[in-house]
């Protein structure tokens, strides 16, 4: 049941991501300065987490073994 909540929750966040209105539902319009694209930035971070939980890790796609021990290169 929590896998079926999950991909739910990410197919909404890709389609809000997508956005095939055009902007016509927003939750935070974007005209608004500094504020406008929190919701799409969320939706992101939403969409990562789902596909994260169903084991596709784009947060480590440049193969870091964990993104806290990235240390700069010599």
């Amino acid at each position: 049941m929590r896998g079926v909540v999950v991909a739910l929750l990410g197919i909404f966040a890709l389609v809000y991501v997508l956005n095939p209105g055009a902007g016509f539902f927003e939750i935070i319009p974007d005209n608004i300065p500094l504020l406008g694209n929190l919701d799409e930035a969320g939706a992101v971070a939403l969409l990562l987490a789902c596909l994260r939980y169903f084991g596709i890790d784009l947060l480590n796609i440049f193969g870091s073994k964990d993104p806290r021990d990235i240390t700069p290169e010599n």
